[in-house]
C-alpha cells in the first residue's frame, strides 16, 4: 500500500458534488451562485493535499492555506469540481480546465497513468459548450448545452456510461443514451444525471444500492432510471441532485429530499445507521421529527451530507468522525440531521450561499464571505494554516471573498 492510499482509503475516496460535485458550487449539487455585486476580480484558490499537483500551483507541496492554481482566473471559472486527487474548473467559454492525477486518464487530454499527472491545469480535450461539470473518484463527468453528457477515466464499474465495464478512457466520450440532461453528478464509482423533466437516471456501481433501482448489486453500464420511494413508480420531481461516495442524494421541489445506497454511517439521514436502502428514503428531520424541509442546495462528501435551508443556515448528517457534521463534537455519527454551529462553536453558522462536502470535512462560503471549513485538517484542507482538525467552522479570509464556487476534494479544497 502506498503512502496515497494510506492516507486516503479506497472505501473513503470522495466526488460533487455535486457536487454534486455535487458537492461544489455546481449545478450537479444543486447550490446556489453569489450575487453579482460581490464578485471580485481572483484567481481560483486551492488548499490542502497536493501530492499529485491537485492544487494546480505547479508543485507536490501540501498548502494550509490557499494558493493560487496557475493559469485559470475567476473572470473565466464558472464552476469547479474536485475529484479524488484532481480537479477540474469549467470556463466562461465551454470548456474545461483540469490537473492533478491522472492515473485512470480522468484529466481528459488523451494520457494516463501516475507519469502523465498534471501539475498545472490544461484542457480537456475536444469538449466545447459545456454547462456543468461533475469529478468522482478517477472519472469525469460533463453536461453539454444539448442535453448530452460525456465521460472520461476510469470505468471499473461502468461509471463511464459508455455500454463497457473495465477499462478506462482517456478520452470524452458519450454516455449511452442520455438526452435532456440539466445536471450531473459523481460519486465514488457512479454517475447521476437529472433530466429536464424532473427524473433521475444512475449508472455505475450498485454495490450498496447507489443506482437507486430497487436492488443491491449488478454495476450497470449505461443510465438507468431511479425508482420512486419504496421502489414505486419514478423519482419525479427533482431539482437538484448529488453524490457521495456510496450513496445519492435527490432535492425535490418541495424542499425536501430523498437519498439511497450506503448507510453505515448514518449518510441516508433516515433515521437509522443501517440498512443500506436501494430505493429513494427521506431524510428526516431535526432529531428525527418529520421531514427536513426548506431545503434549497445539497451537497454529499465521502459518507456525509449537507443541506442549505432557505434560512441560509447548514444542517449535517451522516460520518462525524473527523468533525465534518459541524456540531462541536468529534464522533459519534448522526443518522439524523445536525445544525452547523458557528465559528468557534458560537451561535449557528448563517448567512450561507454555498456549500461542499469533501471526503471528511465541509466547506461553506458566506454571502458577503468568508470561506467557512470544518473536518478534517490533516493535510490542511481547510486552508487555517494549522493540520488541526475542527468540528466547528473555522474562516478562511486570505483571498476568498467574492467567489461564486466552492469545492471539496479527497483532501484538497477549491474556491473561484
Amino acid at each position: 500500500m502506498n503512502s496515497l492510499t494510506a492516507a486516503f482509503p479506497k472505501n473513503r475516496r470522495r466526488a460533487a458534488s455535486a457536487a454534486v460535485g455535487v458537492a461544489t458550487a455546481i449545478l450537479m449539487a444543486g447550490l446556489g451562485s453569489v450575487p453579482a455585486s460581490a464578485a471580485q476580480a481572483i484567481r481560483v484558490k486551492s488548499w490542502g493535499f497536493n501530492a499529485t499537483g491537485q492544487l494546480g500551483d505547479a508543485t507536490t507541496t501540501d498548502r494550509h492555506t490557499p494558493v493560487t492554481a496557475a493559469g485559470v482566473t475567476a473572470a473565466d471559472v464558472t464552476a469547479v469540481s474536485a475529484g479524488f486527487t484532481f480537479s477540474l474548473a469549467l470556463l466562461a467559454n465551454g470548456t474545461i480546465e483540469a490537473w492533478g492525477g491522472n492515473s485512470a486518464g480522468q484529466l481528459g487530454d488523451g494520457t494516463s497513468g501516475v507519469g502523465a499527472n498534471k501539475l498545472t491545469p490544461g484542457t480537456v480535450t475536444g469538449l466545447l459548450s459545456v454547462r456543468s461539470i461533475a469529478a468522482g473518484d478517477e472519472f469525469s463527468l460533463a453536461r453539454l448545452g444539448n442535453g448530452t453528457v460525456q465521460a472520461w477515466g476510469d470505468n471499473d464499474n461502468g461509471q463511464l456510461g459508455n455500454g463497457m465495464v473495465g477499462g478506462i478512457n482517456p478520452l470524452p466520450a458519450p454516455v449511452t443514451g442520455l438526452t435532456g440532461v440539466v445536471a450531473v453528478a459523481a460519486g465514488s464509482n457512479h454517475s447521476l444525471a437529472l433530466l429536464s423533466n424532473g427524473t433521475v437516471r444512475a449508472w455505475g456501481d450498485n454495490a450498496s444500492g447507489q443506482l437507486g433501482t430497487g436492488v443491491v448489486g449488478g454495476d450497470s453500464p449505461v443510465p438507468v432510471p431511479v425508482v420512486g420511494v419504496g421502489g414505486v413508480g419514478v423519482l419525479g420531481n427533482v431539482k437538484a441532485i448529488a453524490a457521495g461516495d456510496n450513496f445519492s442524494i435527490a432535492l425535490l421541489n418541495d424542499g425536501t429530499i430523498r437519498t439511497w445506497g450506503l448507510n453505515t454511517q448514518g449518510q441516508l439521514g433516515n433515521g437509522v445507521l443501517s440498512p443500506n436502502s436501494p430505493t429513494p428514503v427521506p431524510v428526516v428531520g431535526v432529531g428525527g421529527v418529520g421531514v427536513l424541509g426548506n431545503v434549497k442546495a445539497i451537497a454529499g462528501g465521502g459518507t456525509h451530507a449537507l443541506a442549505l435551508l432557505n434560512t441560509n443556515t447548514v444542517r449535517a448528517w451522516g460520518n462525524n468522525g473527523s468533525g465534518q457534521l459541524g456540531n462541536g463534537v468529534t464522533g459519534p455519527d448522526s443518522p439524523t440531521p445536525v445544525t452547523v454551529l458557528g465559528v468557534g462553536g458560537t451561535g449557528v453558522l448563517s448567512d450561507v450561499a454555498l456549500i461542499a462536502a469533501g471526503d471528511t470535512h465541509s466547506i461553506a462560503y458566506q454571502i458577503n464571505g468568508p470561506v467557512n471549513t470544518w473536518g478534517d485538517n490533516s493535510s490542511g484542507q481547510l486552508g487555517d494554516g494549522s493540520t488541526t482538525t475542527r468540528n466547528t467552522p473555522v474562516g478562511i479570509r486570505t483571498g476568498l471573498l467574492g467567489i461564486e464556487s466552492i469545492a471539496g476534494g479527497g483532501g484538497h479544497s477549491l474556491a473561484g
